[in-house]
């Protein structure tokens, strides 16, 4: 054990964990830049939890992880969406953990209250949801993984008129992505896409700025750990006509359909990283070498 780094103490989480913003009752058009009212009123904390952060948690690794599946989550963003349409507060943050998140949260503080901020935390990984059945007084109901909560949370955003906009990867990728998207689902109302590189500090503000003149209701932004937790941190306040934030990671890449997916009786067993370590043998092998055997050992000694 020796060779373990040490991990950050995950003391208190659940009180962490409470503490979230969300919306208010307020509204008003929308103009980039606009500071009329103060950034501190649109800044607030929520006066009243919203449906996402009320969602149940177990600690799975130190983190707080969300019991809800897949068809509860893509409702409830496009019902939170919809509710904060011109509401002026902080979008609502989701995004995911897996083994590698889990290994970094426990060895990076700063990287785990990018994690700590969200109003929730899906669990994308098998072992996580093992882990729960064992370790856990709620078991997770399945693995909420983001390539397939997109394609659910497309669905029920093209029925219910609610609006998207896919932000990071690159601007090949990007484009691919969204023509897929629009190819399956042709009457979702994607109201813009960009690749996710930045030529500096005021080309990211200039973005955001674009986006938020746009106000999607759902916000996707594929950066890869911890690059689109930043963004969010970072950017949260410019984006206060969008309704709900999901990080995805590698999510557009997955899209084009370019990468073929693990066949599914990989990803019941937790093996998906197997597949994608024969994909990309350089640049994943010796990653989750490295993470996986720790994380699991974080999801057998610090979950409940």
């Amino acid at each position: 054990m020796a060779d373990i780094p040490h991990a950050i103490d995950p003391t208190d989480v659940g009180a962490e964990a409470g503490d979230r913003r969300s919306g208010d009752r307020r509204k008003a058009p929308y103009q980039p830049g606009d500071t009329s009212f103060g950034p501190e009123r649109r800044m607030q904390g929520d006066r009243r939890r919203n449906q996402i952060q009320q969602w149940p948690r177990v600690v799975l690794g130190g983190l707080p992880i969300a019991v809800v599946d897949r068809e509860q989550s893509a409702k409830a963003m496009v019902d939170e969406a919809l509710r904060r349409r011109g509401l002026w507060r902080y979008p609502a943050y989701l995004t995911s953990a897996n083994g590698e998140v889990t290994y970094r949260c426990a060895t990076n503080e700063a990287e785990r209250e990018l994690f700590m901020q969200a109003d929730a935390i899906h669990a994308d990984g098998m072992p996580h949801v093992f882990a729960s059945r064992v370790r856990c007084e709620e078991a997770l109901p399945e693995r909420v993984a983001t390539t397939d909560l997109f394609y659910d949370v497309a669905a029920e955003a093209e029925t219910r008129g609610a609006t998207m906009y896919m932000l990071g990867a690159t601007e090949q990728a990007n484009a691919a992505a969204a023509a897929k998207v629009m190819e399956r689902f042709p009457k979702l109302q994607l109201v813009g896409r960009r690749h996710g590189f930045f030529d500096s500090p005021d080309d990211e503000i200039a973005a955001c700025n674009e986006i938020a003149a746009l106000s999607p209701d759902i916000l996707w932004v594929s950066m890869g750990v911890p690059y689109e937790q930043q963004f969010v941190i970072r950017n949260r306040q410019r984006l206060t006509s969008v309704g709900v934030i999901k990080t995805s990671g590698g999510l557009f890449d997955w899209l084009t359909e370019t990468k073929p997916r693990a066949p599914q009786w990989m990803q019941n067993l937790g093996l998906e990283w197997l597949w994608r370590i024969w994909l990309e043998p350089r640049r994943l092998g010796w990653r989750y070498l490295k993470t996986n055997p720790y994380a699991l050992f974080l999801l057998l000694t610090r979950s409940r």
